[in-house]
């Protein structure tokens, strides 16, 4: 009996045994890329975006957003970490480490909750790359040192499918850290890099600038706390994608760096922008065809064009756009405020638009609706437009340096249930050279005091059922009811 008991009680430990040293093998397999967080690394530090000594180059950062969020930490402690380093990465800002993080995203692709690392104090030249899904669940990117683009136009691939880092099928992901996103995008600013591209257009027609970081038919996505600078063109893009969450981050690039917008959105659903810094030259935020259910609040945006719905409706294609709201945004030295601009010739509906508390300081142009917008010297005059309603101005407030207000409505088409409430707009004190009436066009809806200019008190025409009519007959069957 008791050797019976004795024989029991080893084969009760040869299991445990068995069952801890397979436990040992899985974890080890799992974690075999992960890095050693203490362990010092003989590679070259940040010393600057432009791998010299000093601070990065001022580029007119506007002052902090109100109510910041703070960072919200590193991933979570039993996160599996995939350090870029560990397959291969230099580190140094010269050496191809494209191939290292493409296999670090591979292999966290495949384990839910994983965390690919691109460590502080190195930076990572990354060629043109797609990082792709679908994935497992909450994976993230902690980009805390600097990712680099290729300086020279040249470098970059011949490929008309002309992103940065693309990332594409990606669902429940985010992009966090308190690095840099460097696009290095001067040399396309400038002629040589504009003929550069009309010389190889000629011979690859869909042949872009690129966008810096975008995502392709991803859903439920955060872009957290990083910041993103001198892309080629626009810095952050979404097409096709819907729950994105925007959050804390902050996007760089010179005034005078052409169409490099902030944020692009494009058939994408579901959005929250919100308390970040945002300076560029275009669009500090571009919504376009196909959004609906966008939420943007406390955004710092200067210097560039404001916050644009549009151009929408080019080359006479359909644009709907609906349930957007912006609101608690300050301005500063930007073309526009906030704008909604069609291509004549368009059809579809931009509708339920509300944009309030909004600050503006040396703005141009605070308030535009502009149904007749042309790239060109001249644009044919043509009758289809996208139909505009329900749009509400609430509480503008600050200062114009060319005309407080500018609604111009197609002839055909007009703008209708137009609400301006509490419009405060005064010339700038810094040699005001523009017109101090407000402008309103084939534009209808009604008005609510305080209003200064008081020509915006008698900007709009009432509306009528006849004008609701016209306005309704080109939008259906086009977009959504």
């Amino acid at each position: 009996m008791k050797s019976i008991r004795n024989s029991s009680v080893r084969f009760f430990l040869f299991v445990v045994v068995a069952v801890f040293i397979r436990f040992a093998m899985i974890s080890v397999e799992a974690r075999k890329h992960h890095s050693n967080r203490n362990k010092p690394h003989k590679h070259l530090k940040d010393k600057g975006s432009n791998g010299h000594n000093g601070p990065d180059p001022a580029t007119n950062i506007p002052g902090p957003a109100p109510a910041p969020l703070p960072y919200y930490g590193s991933y979570p402690t039993h996160s599996i970490i995939f350090d870029v380093l560990s397959f291969g990465a230099k580190g140094d800002g010269v050496s191809d480490d494209s191939k290292a993080l493409l296999a670090a995203w591979k292999a966290a692709c495949k384990v839910s909750g994983a965390v690919v690392e691109i460590p502080a104090e190195f930076k990572f030249l990354i060629k043109p790359i797609t990082l792709q899904g679908p994935c497992m669940p909450h994976l993230v990117l902690e980009v805390d040192g600097i990712l680099l683009a290729p300086p020279q136009v040249g470098a970059w691939p011949k490929s008309g499918l002309f992103q940065w880092l693309n990332f594409k099928w990606v669902h429940d992901f985010t992009i966090q850290g308190t690095g840099k996103l460097d696009g290095q995008g001067s040399a396309w600013w400038s002629p040589s890099g504009v003929y550069y591209i009309q010389k190889r257009s000629k011979h690859n027609p869909d042949m872009k600038v690129p966008t810096a970081l975008r995502f392709y038919d991803s859903h439920n996505v955060t872009v957290r706390d990083i910041k993103i600078m001198n892309s080629p063109q626009c810095h952050l893009k979404f097409d096709s994608s819907s729950g994105i969450k925007v959050n804390n981050i902050t996007i760089n690039s010179p005034e005078n760096s052409p169409n490099t917008d902030g944020i692009h959105l494009q058939n994408t659903k579901d959005v929250e922008i919100q308390h970040s810094n945002i300076g560029c030259g275009d669009d500090c935020v571009s919504i376009q065809t196909g959004c609906s259910n966008i939420h943007i609040h406390h955004i710092n945006c200067g210097p560039g064009h404001g916050i644009s719905l549009g151009g929408l409706g080019k080359d006479k294609s359909a644009a709907c756009v609906s349930d957007i709201v912006v609101e608690k945004i300050s301005l500063q030295n930007t073309l526009s405020g906030v704008r909604i601009k069609t291509w004549q010739g368009g059809v579809g509906s931009v509708k339920n638009v509300t944009f309030s508390s909004i600050e503006v300081s040396d703005v141009k142009y605070p308030v535009i609706i502009d149904q007749f917008y042309c790239d060109k010297k001249i644009c044919k005059n043509q009758t289809d437009a996208v139909a505009i309603s329900g749009v509400k101005y609430d509480r503008i407030i600050g200062s114009y340096s060319v005309q407080p207000l500018h609604l111009a409505c197609s002839n055909d088409v007009p703008c209708t249930d137009v609400d301006l409430i509490d419009i405060q707009l005064k010339p700038s004190s810094n040699g005001f050279r523009g017109f101090r009436q407000a402008l309103c066009w084939n534009s209808y809806g009604k008005s609510q005091a305080p209003l200064l200019p008081s020509s915006i008190d008698y900007c709009l025409r009432t509306e009528s059922r006849s004008v609701k009519r016209i306005a309704r007959s080109h939008t259906e069957h086009i977009c959504p009811p």
